[in-house]
Protein backbone atom coordinates (compact mmCIF):
# COMPACT_ATOMS: atom_id res chain seq x y z
CA UNK A 1 0.00 0.00 0.00
CA UNK A 2 1.32 3.44 -0.95
CA UNK A 3 0.51 6.02 1.72
CA UNK A 4 1.80 9.21 3.27
CA UNK A 5 1.72 10.96 6.64
CA UNK A 6 -1.40 13.12 6.84
CA UNK A 7 -1.25 14.42 10.42
CA UNK A 8 1.41 14.69 13.14
CA UNK A 9 0.40 15.43 16.72
CA UNK A 10 3.22 17.15 18.61
CA UNK A 11 3.74 17.59 22.34
CA UNK A 12 6.53 19.94 23.45
CA UNK A 13 8.27 19.56 20.11
CA UNK A 14 8.16 15.75 20.01
CA UNK A 15 5.98 13.69 17.70
CA UNK A 16 3.42 11.87 19.86
CA UNK A 17 1.08 10.46 17.19
CA UNK A 18 1.32 9.98 13.45
CA UNK A 19 -1.72 9.43 11.24
CA UNK A 20 -0.91 8.15 7.77
CA UNK A 21 -3.43 7.76 5.00
CA UNK A 22 -4.56 8.07 1.42
CA UNK A 23 -6.63 10.75 -0.33
CA UNK A 24 -8.11 10.97 -3.80
CA UNK A 25 -9.98 13.74 -5.60
CA UNK A 26 -11.57 13.23 -9.02
CA UNK A 27 -13.02 15.66 -11.56
CA UNK A 28 -16.09 15.22 -13.73
CA UNK A 29 -13.95 13.51 -16.37
CA UNK A 30 -13.41 10.81 -13.70
CA UNK A 31 -9.71 11.66 -13.56
CA UNK A 32 -7.66 11.77 -10.35
CA UNK A 33 -6.66 15.42 -10.02
CA UNK A 34 -5.65 15.31 -6.35
CA UNK A 35 -3.83 12.37 -4.84
CA UNK A 36 -1.98 11.52 -1.65
CA UNK A 37 -0.74 7.94 -1.61
CA UNK A 38 -2.20 5.24 -3.84
CA UNK A 39 -5.71 5.70 -5.21
CA UNK A 40 -6.05 2.04 -6.22
CA UNK A 41 -6.16 0.75 -2.65
CA UNK A 42 -9.40 -1.10 -1.80
CA UNK A 43 -11.19 0.54 1.13
CA UNK A 44 -14.39 -0.44 2.94
CA UNK A 45 -17.02 2.29 2.81
CA UNK A 46 -18.40 1.44 6.26
CA UNK A 47 -21.12 4.03 7.01
CA UNK A 48 -20.04 6.23 4.12
CA UNK A 49 -22.11 3.73 2.11
CA UNK A 50 -25.36 4.77 3.81
CA UNK A 51 -26.43 7.25 1.12
CA UNK A 52 -25.87 4.57 -1.53
CA UNK A 53 -27.78 2.02 0.56
CA UNK A 54 -30.66 4.51 0.90
CA UNK A 55 -31.11 5.10 -2.83
CA UNK A 56 -33.71 2.29 -3.27
CA UNK A 57 -35.98 4.18 -0.85
CA UNK A 58 -35.71 7.35 -2.93
CA UNK A 59 -36.26 5.41 -6.14
CA UNK A 60 -39.59 4.19 -4.75
CA UNK A 61 -42.78 6.02 -3.72
CA UNK A 62 -42.32 5.05 -0.05
CA UNK A 63 -41.74 8.63 1.14
CA UNK A 64 -45.01 9.93 -0.29
CA UNK A 65 -46.92 6.69 0.38
CA UNK A 66 -46.23 6.82 4.12
CA UNK A 67 -46.21 10.63 4.43
CA UNK A 68 -42.58 10.68 5.54
CA UNK A 69 -41.18 14.14 6.31
CA UNK A 70 -37.82 15.33 4.99
CA UNK A 71 -36.43 15.11 8.52
CA UNK A 72 -37.54 11.48 8.83
CA UNK A 73 -36.25 10.66 5.34
CA UNK A 74 -32.79 11.92 6.29
CA UNK A 75 -32.64 9.07 8.83
CA UNK A 76 -32.29 6.56 5.99
CA UNK A 77 -28.84 8.05 5.30
CA UNK A 78 -27.88 8.76 8.90
CA UNK A 79 -25.48 7.64 11.56
CA UNK A 80 -27.79 9.08 14.19
CA UNK A 81 -26.43 9.49 17.70
CA UNK A 82 -29.51 9.25 19.89
CA UNK A 83 -30.24 12.88 20.68
CA UNK A 84 -33.83 13.78 21.60
CA UNK A 85 -34.64 14.92 18.06
CA UNK A 86 -33.18 11.69 16.63
CA UNK A 87 -35.33 9.53 18.90
CA UNK A 88 -38.46 11.56 18.15
CA UNK A 89 -37.91 11.24 14.39
CA UNK A 90 -37.14 7.51 14.68
CA UNK A 91 -40.25 6.86 16.76
CA UNK A 92 -42.39 8.78 14.26
CA UNK A 93 -40.84 6.92 11.34
CA UNK A 94 -41.36 3.54 13.00
CA UNK A 95 -45.03 4.38 13.60
CA UNK A 96 -45.52 5.22 9.92
CA UNK A 97 -43.72 2.29 8.31
CA UNK A 98 -44.99 -1.30 7.91
CA UNK A 99 -42.14 -2.58 10.09
CA UNK A 100 -41.83 -3.82 13.67
CA UNK A 101 -38.81 -2.91 15.74
CA UNK A 102 -38.04 -6.57 16.45
CA UNK A 103 -37.64 -7.15 12.68
CA UNK A 104 -34.58 -4.90 12.61
CA UNK A 105 -31.33 -6.86 12.52
CA UNK A 106 -29.21 -4.18 14.20
CA UNK A 107 -28.63 -5.04 17.88
CA UNK A 108 -30.25 -3.25 20.79
CA UNK A 109 -28.07 -0.34 21.86
CA UNK A 110 -27.85 2.84 23.84
CA UNK A 111 -27.30 6.12 21.97
CA UNK A 112 -23.75 6.92 20.85
CA UNK A 113 -23.71 10.43 22.29
CA UNK A 114 -22.75 10.50 25.95
CA UNK A 115 -25.51 12.76 27.32
CA UNK A 116 -28.53 10.79 26.03
CA UNK A 117 -26.79 7.50 26.83
CA UNK A 118 -26.06 8.50 30.42
CA UNK A 119 -29.59 9.87 30.81
CA UNK A 120 -31.13 6.56 29.71
CA UNK A 121 -28.88 4.58 32.03
CA UNK A 122 -29.79 6.84 34.99
CA UNK A 123 -33.47 6.41 34.16
CA UNK A 124 -32.92 2.63 33.90
CA UNK A 125 -34.23 2.53 30.36
CA UNK A 126 -33.44 -0.57 28.33
CA UNK A 127 -31.36 -0.67 25.18
CA UNK A 128 -33.41 -0.69 21.97
CA UNK A 129 -32.74 -1.56 18.37
CA UNK A 130 -34.23 1.81 17.49
CA UNK A 131 -31.38 3.53 19.34
CA UNK A 132 -28.70 1.83 17.26
CA UNK A 133 -26.55 4.15 15.19
CA UNK A 134 -27.75 2.39 12.01
CA UNK A 135 -31.45 2.07 12.91
CA UNK A 136 -32.60 4.42 10.14
CA UNK A 137 -30.81 2.36 7.52
CA UNK A 138 -32.36 -0.85 8.85
CA UNK A 139 -35.83 0.68 8.90
CA UNK A 140 -35.28 1.51 5.25
CA UNK A 141 -34.07 -1.98 4.43
CA UNK A 142 -37.05 -3.71 6.04
CA UNK A 143 -39.51 -1.29 4.43
CA UNK A 144 -38.00 -1.78 0.98
CA UNK A 145 -38.36 -5.54 1.39
CA UNK A 146 -42.08 -5.13 2.06
CA UNK A 147 -42.44 -2.73 -0.86
CA UNK A 148 -40.63 -5.02 -3.32
CA UNK A 149 -42.23 -8.19 -1.96
CA UNK A 150 -38.84 -9.49 -0.82
CA UNK A 151 -38.62 -11.50 2.41
CA UNK A 152 -37.79 -9.31 5.41
CA UNK A 153 -36.08 -12.25 7.05
CA UNK A 154 -32.46 -12.36 5.96
CA UNK A 155 -32.36 -8.85 4.46
CA UNK A 156 -28.90 -8.60 6.04
CA UNK A 157 -27.45 -11.47 4.00
CA UNK A 158 -25.28 -10.67 0.99
CA UNK A 159 -27.33 -13.04 -1.18
CA UNK A 160 -30.64 -11.31 -0.33
CA UNK A 161 -32.22 -9.61 -3.39
CA UNK A 162 -32.22 -6.21 -1.66
CA UNK A 163 -28.48 -6.40 -1.01
CA UNK A 164 -27.94 -7.47 -4.60
CA UNK A 165 -29.96 -4.45 -5.76
CA UNK A 166 -27.77 -2.16 -3.63
CA UNK A 167 -24.66 -3.84 -5.02
CA UNK A 168 -25.90 -3.10 -8.55
CA UNK A 169 -26.50 0.57 -7.68
CA UNK A 170 -23.01 0.87 -6.19
CA UNK A 171 -21.51 -0.72 -9.30
CA UNK A 172 -23.28 1.84 -11.51
CA UNK A 173 -22.25 4.83 -9.40
CA UNK A 174 -18.67 3.73 -8.77
CA UNK A 175 -17.98 2.27 -12.23
CA UNK A 176 -16.62 -0.89 -10.62
CA UNK A 177 -18.01 -4.17 -12.01
CA UNK A 178 -19.99 -6.12 -9.42
CA UNK A 179 -17.50 -8.97 -9.71
CA UNK A 180 -14.72 -6.62 -8.59
CA UNK A 181 -16.52 -5.22 -5.52
CA UNK A 182 -15.31 -6.87 -2.33
CA UNK A 183 -17.66 -7.45 0.59
CA UNK A 184 -17.45 -8.02 4.31
CA UNK A 185 -19.81 -7.69 7.27
CA UNK A 186 -20.36 -4.24 8.78
CA UNK A 187 -20.68 -3.47 12.48
CA UNK A 188 -24.48 -3.61 12.34
CA UNK A 189 -24.45 -6.97 10.55
CA UNK A 190 -25.26 -6.06 6.94
CA UNK A 191 -22.88 -6.32 3.96
CA UNK A 192 -20.17 -3.68 3.68
CA UNK A 193 -18.50 -2.95 0.37
CA UNK A 194 -14.89 -2.22 -0.54
CA UNK A 195 -13.77 -0.62 -3.81
CA UNK A 196 -10.66 1.32 -4.88
CA UNK A 197 -10.31 4.74 -3.24
CA UNK A 198 -10.57 6.49 -6.63
CA UNK A 199 -13.91 4.81 -7.30
CA UNK A 200 -15.20 5.87 -3.88
CA UNK A 201 -14.43 9.44 -4.94
CA UNK A 202 -16.24 8.85 -8.25
CA UNK A 203 -19.28 7.61 -6.32
CA UNK A 204 -19.49 10.82 -4.28
CA UNK A 205 -18.80 12.92 -7.37
CA UNK A 206 -21.98 11.46 -8.86
CA UNK A 207 -23.93 12.07 -5.65
CA UNK A 208 -22.89 15.73 -5.86
CA UNK A 209 -23.36 15.93 -9.65
CA UNK A 210 -26.21 13.55 -10.50
CA UNK A 211 -26.21 14.70 -14.14
CA UNK A 212 -23.26 12.30 -14.49
CA UNK A 213 -25.62 9.39 -13.75
CA UNK A 214 -26.95 7.81 -16.93
CA UNK A 215 -30.32 6.66 -15.60
CA UNK A 216 -32.87 9.47 -15.20
CA UNK A 217 -34.75 7.82 -12.31
CA UNK A 218 -31.48 7.42 -10.41
CA UNK A 219 -30.61 11.06 -11.04
CA UNK A 220 -33.89 12.20 -9.51
CA UNK A 221 -33.57 9.82 -6.56
CA UNK A 222 -30.08 11.12 -5.77
CA UNK A 223 -31.28 14.74 -5.97
CA UNK A 224 -34.10 14.01 -3.51
CA UNK A 225 -31.81 12.17 -1.13
CA UNK A 226 -28.99 14.71 -1.05
CA UNK A 227 -31.55 17.49 -0.64
CA UNK A 228 -32.90 16.01 2.61
CA UNK A 229 -29.33 15.47 3.85
CA UNK A 230 -28.55 19.16 3.31
CA UNK A 231 -31.89 20.25 4.81
CA UNK A 232 -31.38 18.19 8.00
CA UNK A 233 -27.65 17.85 8.63
CA UNK A 234 -28.02 17.28 12.38
CA UNK A 235 -30.18 14.23 11.70
CA UNK A 236 -27.35 12.68 9.65
CA UNK A 237 -24.97 13.02 12.62
CA UNK A 238 -25.55 15.62 15.35
CA UNK A 239 -24.43 19.13 16.33
CA UNK A 240 -20.73 19.86 15.93
CA UNK A 241 -19.96 16.61 14.12
CA UNK A 242 -18.08 16.69 10.83
CA UNK A 243 -20.96 15.37 8.69
CA UNK A 244 -23.36 17.97 10.03
CA UNK A 245 -20.89 20.81 9.58
CA UNK A 246 -20.21 19.86 5.96
CA UNK A 247 -23.86 19.22 5.10
CA UNK A 248 -24.88 22.66 6.38
CA UNK A 249 -23.04 23.85 3.30
CA UNK A 250 -25.55 23.09 0.55
CA UNK A 251 -22.70 22.79 -1.95
CA UNK A 252 -21.45 19.62 -0.22
CA UNK A 253 -22.66 16.03 -0.05
CA UNK A 254 -20.75 14.17 2.66
CA UNK A 255 -20.75 11.08 4.84
CA UNK A 256 -18.16 9.44 7.04
CA UNK A 257 -17.65 5.84 8.01
CA UNK A 258 -15.96 3.93 10.80
CA UNK A 259 -12.21 3.38 10.87
CA UNK A 260 -11.21 6.71 9.39
CA UNK A 261 -13.12 6.63 6.07
CA UNK A 262 -14.57 9.88 4.72
CA UNK A 263 -16.17 10.81 1.40
CA UNK A 264 -17.59 14.07 0.07
CA UNK A 265 -18.54 15.73 -3.18
CA UNK A 266 -18.49 19.40 -4.19
CA UNK A 267 -21.37 20.40 -6.46
CA UNK A 268 -20.18 23.64 -8.07
CA UNK A 269 -16.56 22.51 -8.35
CA UNK A 270 -17.66 19.08 -9.65
CA UNK A 271 -15.08 17.21 -7.59
CA UNK A 272 -15.47 14.04 -5.52
CA UNK A 273 -13.11 13.21 -2.64
CA UNK A 274 -12.46 10.09 -0.61
CA UNK A 275 -9.93 9.45 2.11
CA UNK A 276 -8.83 6.81 4.58
CA UNK A 277 -6.92 7.51 7.80
CA UNK A 278 -4.98 4.30 8.28
CA UNK A 279 -4.92 4.58 12.07
CA UNK A 280 -8.71 4.36 11.90
CA UNK A 281 -8.98 7.68 13.73
CA UNK A 282 -11.98 9.90 13.19
CA UNK A 283 -10.52 12.56 15.51
CA UNK A 284 -8.29 13.94 12.75
CA UNK A 285 -11.05 14.23 10.14
CA UNK A 286 -11.63 17.96 10.78
CA UNK A 287 -7.93 18.70 10.34
CA UNK A 288 -7.61 16.65 7.14
CA UNK A 289 -10.85 17.96 5.62
CA UNK A 290 -10.10 21.59 6.44
CA UNK A 291 -6.64 21.22 4.90
CA UNK A 292 -8.11 19.68 1.73
CA UNK A 293 -10.60 22.53 1.33
CA UNK A 294 -7.94 25.15 2.03
CA UNK A 295 -5.49 23.62 -0.45
CA UNK A 296 -8.04 23.59 -3.29
CA UNK A 297 -9.05 27.19 -2.54
CA UNK A 298 -12.60 26.37 -1.48
CA UNK A 299 -14.70 29.53 -1.47
CA UNK A 300 -16.90 28.94 1.61
CA UNK A 301 -14.50 29.97 4.36
CA UNK A 302 -17.20 29.53 7.02
CA UNK A 303 -17.30 25.80 6.32
CA UNK A 304 -13.53 25.60 6.79
CA UNK A 305 -13.72 27.71 9.96
CA UNK A 306 -16.44 25.43 11.37
CA UNK A 307 -14.20 22.39 10.79
CA UNK A 308 -11.35 24.19 12.53
CA UNK A 309 -13.66 24.92 15.47
CA UNK A 310 -14.34 21.21 15.93
CA UNK A 311 -10.63 20.44 16.31
CA UNK A 312 -8.22 23.38 16.45
CA UNK A 313 -4.57 22.95 15.54
CA UNK A 314 -3.45 23.29 19.17
CA UNK A 315 -3.47 20.58 21.84
CA UNK A 316 -4.56 21.65 25.32
CA UNK A 317 -4.27 19.82 28.62
CA UNK A 318 -7.12 19.37 31.11
CA UNK A 319 -6.53 22.87 32.46
CA UNK A 320 -6.89 24.43 29.02
CA UNK A 321 -3.19 25.20 28.67
CA UNK A 322 -1.64 24.77 25.21
CA UNK A 323 0.84 21.88 25.36
CA UNK A 324 1.22 20.86 21.73
CA UNK A 325 0.09 21.27 18.16
CA UNK A 326 -1.46 19.35 15.26
CA UNK A 327 0.41 19.59 11.97
CA UNK A 328 -1.01 18.76 8.56
CA UNK A 329 1.82 17.18 6.59
CA UNK A 330 0.30 16.38 3.20
CA UNK A 331 0.11 18.35 -0.01
CA UNK A 332 -2.49 17.54 -2.65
Amino acid sequence: MQYEVLIEEMRNGLVENIHSGIICGVNDQLQSIYQVGGDDQYVYFRSAAKPIQAIPIFLSNIISKYNITDEEAALFTASQRGETYHIAALESLLNKLPVKEEELFCPASYPLNAVPKESMIREQKSKRRLYHNCAGKHLGFATMCRELDFPVEGYWEESHPLQQKILSILSELSEVPQSKIKTGVDGCGVPVFAIPLKNMAITYLKLACPDLIAEQDMQEAVKKMTNVMNLHPNIVASEDFVCSVLLRDDNIVAKGGAQGVYCFGLKKERIGFSLKVLSGSEDVWPNVLAAILEQIGYSNKQTIASLRDIRPSVIKNDAGIVVGEIKEKFTL
